[in-house]
């Protein structure tokens, strides 16, 4: 996807409806013509009006500047047809939580796109390779991207590890909410822009450890957020920010939002909407309180919150949980995972019980093939080995659906109900869930 606008910031995420591609050749035409290279600072207005091509916005300037403060170029590819760049593909290192708090540098995939003139001739399967290839050889055990369409990145390897949880509050109907005593005696205080950048910077970093499938954000993520640094061609509105202070008056819960035009009959607010655009909060009470001050407002009749985390005890908590109903426009899969070392990443991560799991992963990309051993010790560690070949393998499945496994995102015998994972052992599927269970759903508030 392109410049999505996500709670009414913009920001670049990876993939568009042009980037399907396949490894045939179209118009009689052959990709072998076709350059795939690391682009130089030169390049870069041609690679940004491809982009924007890509995603079927006016070609412009491309924005050369603004893309120079970005990013770094030695991770950018550019597809050149002669000297036309016809598609476009970014990667970058990024921070993931792992179930445990554990954090790993992930291969962060963005921009991707391929001219609608040059489909279907295996330019996105050579990029992706070029790329994975780098991420593989730096030692990276995981690429993740947000998958706009379905059915691009699964045949590379990507898959859902996280979900989307759009939500629309009835402030007239909710009654109020249930906040915990640890809740009381802090404090809720509104942020200027540059304190939003400063002290939400230190919070978010502090939140997204608690919670697997969380990604870090960089200082350009907090110059776009803060309207320091817009994105090319969008209007910055300036949100009101607030920020709970827990009782010790330590920050602890970050709620950024804008509220629609207001209008009024009979002296009375009409459809006066509370936009929630950023929120984040260290733990529950601290959440809690956000949602009080939000619900407590004068004049707004709904909350409209872009994503809350699947486990967010916030419907239930409302005195009329009826007031919170799905947002049909903002709920779905989110941020998509790919295992390129599966001994690593199953090593890094904590488990809730003890015990051993063998299993055998298909990847037609070669990074992840082969059958593998977990064992967990009674403290949750564990460690992942090569298995055995005489082992009995517990279970099968394609390294598209291993990530959904590795953060919980799914049951494991749900994936089984679905066709996506076989049982090799009877009532193997269900031992290994206990022990590959997470105690909290992955959630992904950022998009990259």
């Amino acid at each position: 996807m392109g410049q999505r606008q996500s709670n009414g910031t913009a920001t670049s995420n990876a993939s568009n409806s042009a980037s399907n591609d396949s490894t045939a050749t179209g118009a009689g035409r052959t990709a072998a013509r076709i350059d795939i290279r690391v682009i130089t600072d030169d390049e870069l207005p041609a690679w940004g009006q491809a982009l924007n091509a890509g995603f079927m916005r006016p070609k412009g300037d491309g924005d050369a500047d603004w893309l120079r403060q970005r990013f770094e170029l030695g991770r950018a590819l550019g597809a050149f047809d002669g000297e036309r760049c016809v598609g476009t593909f970014r990667s970058f290192a990024k921070e993931l939580t792992l179930p445990g708090g554990a954090t790993a540098v992930a291969d962060a995939v963005t921009n991707v796109t391929v001219s609608a003139s040059h489909r279907r001739r295996g330019l996105l399967t050579r990029m992706m390779r070029q790329d994975l290839d780098a991420a593989a050889a730096r030692g990276e055990a995981f690429a993740m991207l947000i998958a706009a369409e379905f059915g691009i990145y699964g045949r590379y390897g990507f898959g859902p590890a996280s979900a989307q949880h759009g939500k629309l509050i009835d402030k007239q109907v909710a009654g109020g909410i249930r906040v915990p005593a640890e809740a009381e005696g802090g404090s809720i205080e509104l942020l200027t822009m540059a304190e939003y950048a400063k002290i939400g910077a230190e919070l978010h970093d502090r939140f997204r450890r608690t919670r697997p499938g969380a990604v870090g954000r960089d200082t350009a993520v907090w110059r776009i957020r803060s309207g320091e640094s817009p994105l090319p061609g969008t209007s910055f509105k300036e949100p009101l920010v607030a920020l709970y202070r827990d009782p010790s008056g330590t920050p602890a819960g970050l709620l950024s939002y804008v509220v629609s035009d207001d209008e009024w009959r009979n002296w009375l607010p009409k459809d006066v909407v509370l936009k929630v655009k950023d929120y984040f909060a260290v733990d529950w009470p601290a959440e809690a309180a956000l949602w009080r001050f939000a619900l407590e407002m004068d004049w707004i009749q709904r909350i409209d919150v872009w994503d809350i985390a699947p486990d967010s005890p916030l419907p239930l908590a409302l005195h009329n949980q009826r007031a919170c109903v799905d947002n049909n426009d903002s709920t779905g899969d989110f941020l998509w995972v790919r295992i390129l070392d599966v001994p690593q990443a199953f090593s890094a991560r904590t488990y809730d019980a003890p015990g051993r799991v063998v299993f055998e992963v298909a990847d037609a990309m070669g990074y992840a093939a082969g059958s593998y051993q977990l064992d967990v010790a009674e403290d949750g560690t564990g460690r992942c080995t090569p298995a055995d070949p005489a082992a009995e393998v517990d279970f099968a499945l394609d390294v598209s659906d291993l990530a959904a496994v590795y953060f919980g995102h799914q049951p494991l015998e749900r994936l089984q109900a679905a066709g996506l994972l076989t049982e090799r052992r009877a009532g193997a599927v269900r031992a290994a869930q206990r022990i590959l269970r997470t105690d909290r759903a992955p959630w992904c508030p950022d998009v990259f």
